[in-house]
């Protein structure tokens, strides 16, 4: 059939929270007194919360509880969600939307399941398991067939389980989908 579904991720291509996930780790990373900066938060692109929280302690040399772990990724995710939540258009990627409104317009349609020639599904590929919020609070929304985040996948980026579901959740197979990404785990 060719390609015929585009799925983008989420932070970093259409919108950025980068500064909110630095906030946050920053907090938890300080209350372990553990160095923390913007080279460590580098590191973090792409990748899971507690692949992330494993990166940050491994700064240090105390061993931590997998509970204890637990407690700190919550930590994180509460005062990241505090961000969030105050969060709006503001934090979209320059022309996101402008882009998104042209490639509908052009024939990337949203809502067609069969879709006819040049019209395209749209979907998001996110490991965030807040991308529904992000999409909320940005006005993001509406614009998408289909969203795999990662409060529905077992393996983070690299791996292509969140492509591979955005997808399936667009009724194509991976080799019908282009993908947009920023982050090397996912590329």
């Amino acid at each position: 059939m060719g390609m015929c579904g585009i799925i983008f991720d989420l932070d970093g291509v259409l919108c950025y929270t980068d500064h909110y996930h630095y906030l946050a780790w920053k907090a938890v990373a300080d209350r372990l007194s553990l160095p923390f900066d913007e080279q460590v938060n580098n590191r973090l692109r792409g990748v899971s919360r507690m692949e992330s929280l494993e990166i940050i302690l491994s700064l240090g040399s105390k061993t931590y509880s997998q509970e204890e772990k637990e407690q700190m990724a919550a930590e994180k995710n509460r005062l990241y969600r505090s961000y969030l939540e105050r969060m709006g258009p503001e934090a979209l990627a320059p022309g996101a939307v402008d882009v998104l409104r042209t490639l509908r317009e052009n024939g990337w349609k949203t809502g067609t399941w069969s879709p006819p020639q040049g019209a395209w599904k749209t979907g998001i590929g996110s490991s965030s398991k807040n991308a529904p919020l992000i999409l909320e609070r940005t006005g993001l929304d509406g614009f998408f067939d289909a969203v795999a985040d990662g409060s529905q996948i077992t393996k983070s980026k690299p791996d292509p389980e969140v492509f591979r579901l955005a997808a399936r959740k667009l009724r194509l197979s991976p080799d019908e989908c282009a993908v947009v990404e920023d982050a090397s785990a996912g590329i």
